[in-house]
């Protein structure tokens, strides 16, 4: 079974790996611009704030795409452990979507709380 690039991160990952967001990845992903990665964060948090509801109304076909999109996202801001919530969003079987939706609001929320405070410490 292939690895995904959510269960490979990368070196400088491996020290991130209990926090919300990997700083370092954020870093090389935005070019060490600071106001590029205040720009990302933020629209990263309004674009998950703005698939959330729809992930919850969405038919599983619906909210699997839209918990895909999401995952894209979180990863390309090293929110690993939000992109696998997203993961499990995207490959949840009849009776799992309502507790992986769960999961994913908690890793959101938490993101939330994160972006809130590395916008406020920038």
């Amino acid at each position: 079974m292939p690895v995904s690039a959510i269960d490979r991160p990368s070196a400088s990952s491996l020290a991130a790996v209990e926090q919300t967001i990997d700083l370092q990845h954020l870093a090389r992903m935005t070019l060490g611009e600071r106001s590029l990665e205040r720009e990302v964060l933020g629209l990263f948090e309004r674009q998950a704030e703005m698939l959330l509801p729809r992930i919850r109304a969405g038919t599983p076909a619906v909210a699997a795409a839209f918990a895909h999109t999401l995952k894209g996202s979180a990863l390309g801001i090293g929110a690993w452990r939000l992109a696998r919530a997203a993961e499990a969003v995207e490959q949840a079987k009849d009776g799992e979507l309502a507790a992986a939706v769960d999961a994913l609001a908690t890793a959101i929320a938490e993101i939330k709380l994160e972006v809130a405070r590395l916008l406020r410490a920038n």
